[in-house]
């Protein structure tokens, strides 16, 4: 069917009857053009035989619950296209002309321009109007995208970093208000900023009035969680479950006693799981989805997205019907509010990640950002070892994303590092998969001989030996040891390894995102098991508070926040004058000349970008022969601005640690 029914026509107009007939005649070509997408999503999580669509409002249609299936697909289309267009309707004028903006350039998010920064809110600024305060500073970096972390309301106490959410239509109490956020939102834009917030769609807090609902009998709202009477499918489950919090949250089903029933709780037994086998929860989350948009939220970070479907006899992520409902979500989201994006936060194995930009049948059609955990696990490990072939091995088994779409790169974020490591890859250059990721978590943790990272060991796991690492870029890097008692050298190494770091997620092309201090060089924080429902969470010590007075250094080149903070700059500004670094342009490993260097290119019409990585500690040759080969033979460096040319070896010689983005000069 690729137009909408006149029955789902027709409802969407009359919720639009007040708008004048251009509105209405705009949001029935958006429907028009979203509604395949939006249809084929519907059909295929809720068009089998578990679908339960049923509803008071099929009830109030006249439609009755044995209906063929087809009819009761369509009552659940109506349903979602009138929340659709009930969003539309109240969608604030200039947030309706930047949904004009957007249309007009879809592609706004992969312009080179785009550099993100992430924090919470209240470690960065206190509250919603001190991160105002702050956007001139953001400004001087280049941020054109800033993503602040969980700012709905949690759970009193642990709430896992806010992520186990009380009420997603309401912000945190001490951060400020929903006018609060609206304010922001649209300072933000008037400085050239998208706003960016989190949606937890796998899980709600127990305190969440669903889950209150649930507890109290009500067997609608039972019904938005999968709940077992007994043990038996919870076990049979479990047989192929993950555990994601080994250390403190072991298991994934978790018994209720008002329920008198196992509750799924993937995470933490306070955050419950929730159904999307029932529609119900699917229009739950479309109106909360539109609801943020309305604020002026631009970006949605989709938070444990992998999780969404449960399947017996699978680990229950990156099912099928993840990238179904999501595609469904993102039509809905294109149809009111096609200004917004949807990023996925699907940390997963390297060959699942380009499942959420779309493959297939759902190719461009499911998320529009998605992480590269993969790069960021390979970048450290490239560190590590002071070798690039696994991670020219890995990035080159990738497959192609859709040019609609394209990645958020990262050097770290707010959680741990999990290395990613796929035995395939590794074998494939010699290496044995579980020894390296042990070697990467020795290293990181500063077990290994020689190392100067300062991370911790996060939720070990002895059954499979998984050791994740804590630890903010600085102190991975070297830079909290060397500044404990190390020489020059060994500070201006660990600046170096930060600024290549962060050279290599700018270079990747896409969307590069900081985190919060990472430009200064924060370190650890050393007190931070000292704060009330932290002392079982290590992740913390990446999470310090935003030092002021240190970032007040960020002008004096002199200081190491001074280096670094220009150093990151002059990056984003370089890359912003290359249009090569757009999102939709395909990144390439090329042939390896030096174990120690990774070169990347990146075709475009106004000509190649070469851009070489040098991850040793000693200067590394790269022949010239290869820029030559590729058209460049008067090589740039578009991060020094200066001209390049070869030792009478014929090679290129980059010192340690040295990244170059190359062009030919003009």
């Amino acid at each position: 069917m690729s137009r909408p029914p006149e029955t789902v026509v027709r409802a969407a107009t009359a919720v639009l009857m007040h708008e004048p007939a251009h509105r209405r005649d705009e949001f029935v070509l958006r429907l028009e053009r979203w509604w395949p997408d939006l249809l084929s999503g519907l059909v295929e999580v809720y068009g089998g035989s578990q679908a339960t669509v049923y509803d008071a409002s099929q009830a109030a249609a006249g439609i009755d619950s044995d209906a063929p299936l087809d009819d009761r697909l369509t009552a659940l289309a109506v349903r979602v296209v009138t929340i659709a267009a009930a969003a539309y309707a109240d969608r604030p004028a200039e947030l309706a002309r930047l949904d004009q903006v957007r249309i007009l350039q879809p592609d706004w998010f992969c312009e080179p321009r785009m550099l993100g920064y992430a924090a919470y809110a209240d470690r960065m600024a206190g509250d919603l109007v001190g991160v105002g305060e702050r956007v001139e500073y953001l400004r001087e970096l280049g941020v054109t995208y800033l993503h602040l972390m969980p700012l709905l309301q949690p759970r009193p106490g642990d709430s896992d970093g806010g992520y186990a959410v009380m009420d997603y239509r309401t912000v945190r109490s001490d951060l400020g208000t929903n006018e609060n956020l609206r304010e922001l939102a649209a300072q933000l834009r008037a400085n050239g900023m998208s706003l960016v917030v989190d949606l937890v769609l796998n899980h709600v807090a127990a305190e969440h009035p669903w889950a209150v609902a649930a507890r109290a009998g009500n067997q609608r709202y039972r019904g938005y969680f999968p709940i077992f009477d007994d043990r038996e499918l919870p076990d049979a489950y479990e047989r192929n479950l993950p555990e994601v919090f080994p250390d403190f949250a072991p298991g994934n089903f978790t018994f209720d006693e008002d329920l008198n029933g196992w509750v799924w709780t993937t995470f933490n037994s306070w955050q419950w799981d929730v159904d999307w086998s029932n529609p119900d929860v699917f229009c739950e989350y479309a109106e909360i989805i539109l609801y943020l948009a309305n604020l002026g939220v631009e970006v949605l970070r989709l938070d444990a997205v992998a999780f969404l479907w449960k399947r017996l006899g699978t680990n229950c992520q990156n099912q099928p019907e993840v990238h179904a409902i999501t595609q469904a979500l993102r039509a809905v989201a294109r149809i009111a509010a096609p200004g917004v994006l949807f990023k996925a936060e699907a940390i997963v194995a390297p060959r699942d990640l380009v499942n959420y930009l779309g493959q297939g049948k759902h190719f461009g059609k499911v998320s529009d950002l998605a992480y590269h955990n993969s790069l960021m696990v390979q970048i450290w490990s490239m560190l590590a070892a002071g070798d690039v072939q696994l991670a020219a091995q890995a990035l080159r088994e990738l497959p192609p994303i859709p040019p609609t779409t394209t990645w958020m790169t990262y050097v770290r974020c707010h959680d741990d590092i999990g290395w990613a490591i796929d035995d395939a890859d590794a074998a494939a250059v010699g290496l044995n998969g579980h020894a390296h990721r042990s070697f990467l978590s020795d290293y990181y943790s500063g077990q290994f001989y020689g190392s100067s990272a300062r991370g911790l060991v996060f939720q070990f796991n002895p059954a499979t030996g998984d050791r994740r690492i804590s630890g903010t870029t600085a102190s991975l890097a070297g830079l909290e040891a060397a500044l404990e008692g190390g020489s020059t050298a060994e500070v201006d190494a660990a600046i170096a390894r930060i600024l290549l770091a962060h050279a290599m997620i700018l270079g990747w092309g896409g969307v590069p995102v900081l985190w919060m201090g990472d430009e200064i060089g924060l370190l650890n924080d050393p007190d931070w098991a000292a704060e009330p429902g932290h002392e079982g969470d290590n992740r913390w010590a990446h999470r310090p508070r935003m030092d002021w007075d240190r970032a007040a250094l960020h002008k004096d080149p002199t200081t190491v926040p001074g280096r670094l903070f220009g150093g990151i700059a002059a990056l984003a500004a370089a890359r912003a004058r290359l249009e090569q670094l757009h999102g939709s342009v395909a990144s390439e490993i090329l042939a390896i000349t030096d174990p120690g260097v990774l070169p990347v290119r990146r075709r475009h019409p106004l000509g190649d970008l070469v851009t070489l990585y040098n991850v040793t500690a000693i200067w590394r040759p790269v022949p010239l022969r290869i820029l030559v080969e590729l058209g460049i033979d008067r090589p740039y460096d578009a991060i020094t601005a200066t001209s390049l040319a070869a030792a009478e070896d014929g090679n290129l010689w980059l010192a340690p640690y040295r990244a170059c983005w190359i062009v030919q000069s003009s």
